[in-house]
């Protein structure tokens, strides 16, 4: 009702474009705190939109030209929940309201009937009821358990992944799930993704990481001997498991995990090879 009566005043969506020290004056008039940190990760230029004299908020756009463009049976407030601000646990809650809105009410209908369908074959609900996977709490969350019905449609799709690569002319290799933490820093990943990455450990007064990430390890097993342009292009291709740090808030089933296997391959190629390889990738 709230929607269908803003819809009706018709209220012009206008953008304006200020600059940085603007938007934070104006933010601060209205004690806006997490639109400030929202601010601080902008980059310019810096646009507002405006809806009517009612109400403003930081957004790139575009929009509809007023709310009148919005057919009221085209929309559709979902649900409500709690969520910590930025997925951080340790930061405030707040409280998020799911919505939706389309060009006319059939595909309004065509939409939630899509979700319908989806809920059906929602995988956490058939993982559960066709024995394939777990979760098990006490092990950690985001942590997947294959039980032997779904080990067996994973060696499947394995066995065709395997099968696949061997015959694009790719090797299949295997690396360790852990390194000296200073392979990740001469990579660049420390530095770019240590907040994606769980804590180091200590052994024997080093320490190491669990990998977040394969391609240091490629890169290690190609500079481990001189090779020659003859020997180009090497593809080399990995089942690699790997280990992320996700806040417990934004795990979801299969979807958003701690620990996944994934799909990942690297290939050392000449220049004059790149055109090739990139198309072999895609043909793949």
């Amino acid at each position: 009702k709230e929607m269908d009566k803003i819809i009706s005043k018709n209220y012009p969506i206008t953008r304006e474009e200020v600059t940085r020290e603007e938007a934070e004056r104006r933010i601060k008039e209205i004690n806006e705190p997490f639109k400030l940190e929202i601010l601080e990760g902008l980059q310019e230029p810096i646009t507002i939109y405006h809806i009517g004299d009612e109400w403003w908020d930081l957004c790139a756009g575009p929009h509809v030209e007023s709310t009148a463009n919005i057919p009221k049976k085209a929309v559709a407030l979902q649900s409500v929940a709690g969520a910590y601000w930025r997925g951080d646990e340790n930061r405030e809650m707040l409280q998020r309201v799911y919505a939706t809105a389309w060009k006319n009410p059939n595909q309004l209908k065509q939409y939630k009937k899509l979700l319908e369908e989806a809920k059906k074959r929602d995988h956490r609900m058939l993982g559960k009821k066709l024995d394939l996977f777990s979760i098990q709490e006490d092990a950690g969350g985001g942590l997947v358990f294959w039980h032997p019905k779904g080990s067996k449609v994973r060696k499947i799709v394995e066995d065709f992944w395997k099968a696949s690569h061997e015959a694009g002319g790719y090797d299949v290799v295997y690396t360790p799930h852990i390194a000296n933490l200073n392979l990740w820093k001469t990579s660049g990943h420390f530095d770019f993704y240590r907040s994606d990455m769980f804590d180091q450990m200590d052994v024997e007064n080093e320490q190491y990481q669990i990998k977040p990430m394969n391609c240091p390890f490629h890169c290690l097993m190609y500079k481990d001997e001189l090779r020659s342009y003859r020997d180009l292009p090497i593809r080399w291709a990995e089942l690699g498991t790997v280990y992320r740090y996700e806040r417990s808030g934004t795990l979801h089933g299969l979807m958003r995990v701690r620990g996944f296997t994934q799909d990942d391959a690297h290939i050392y190629c000449l220049p004059e090879q790149l055109q090739d390889e990139i198309v072999g990738v895609l043909d793949l």
